[in-house]
Order: C-alpha cells, then structure tokens, then sequence
C-alpha cells in the first residue's frame, strides 16, 4: 500500500519561503517518477514540478527558478523549497508518485501567500 503524506504548508508573507514534505511509504521515491502539483480555489490542478524516471526535473514556468525538488532517500521523503513565494502561489499543494502505471496522490497541505 502506497501512502503520502505531505506537510511544511502554511501561511507566509510575500517574499517568504516555505519547504514543503512528502513523507512516502510503500513506494520509493528514488527509482519512481514523482511530483509536486497544485490547485487553487477555482482552479485546476496543475503540475509545479515533477521528476521523471530518469532523474530530470522539470518545473511549471510560473515557478522556475524559485521552487526546487530534493528528496532524503534515507528518509523516502522528497521536498519542495520555495522561495520568493508570491499571492499567486496559494493553493492547496499535493505530491503524486506513479508506481507500475498507478498515480498515488497524497492529501494536500494548504499554501497562503498574502501580500
């Protein structure tokens, strides 16, 4: 059984940073693709930064450059630094593993970003 579980959310002025955690059980974040993704109040879900298989990293152009994965792969838990956080930066933020074919999303943790 696969379980995420993410935390570091909260609630930052502009400007500020944040490190958000993925705690992962069941799966290993090292040899599968995962990603962090985000979805604000009225909003689809979108992707802010994911890794693939291979070990490249790809970010959201809305994020580059402030927002970065690394993972502690003693502690199968990846992260996501953000920094220069902006209004438009709050969303619910969620991390996603696949796993032979399967996506596993974990429950969210809340971002807000006031100006």
């Amino acid at each position: 059984q696969v379980d995420l579980v993410e935390s570091g959310g909260g609630l930052v002025q502009a400007g500020g940073s944040l490190r958000l955690s993925c705690a992962a059980s069941g799966v290993i974040f090292s040899i599968n693709p995962m990603g962090w993704y985000r979805q604000a109040p009225g909003k689809e879900r979108e992707y802010v930064a994911v890794t693939r298989s291979s070990g490249n990293t790809i970010y959201a152009e809305s994020v580059k450059g402030r927002f970065s994965i690394s993972r502690d792969n003693n502690k199968n838990t990846a992260y996501l630094q953000m920094n220069s956080l902006k209004p438009e930066d709050t969303a619910v933020y969620y991390c996603r593993v696949t796993l032979q074919g399967s996506s596993y999303w974990g429950q969210g943790t809340q971002v807000t970003v006031s100006s």
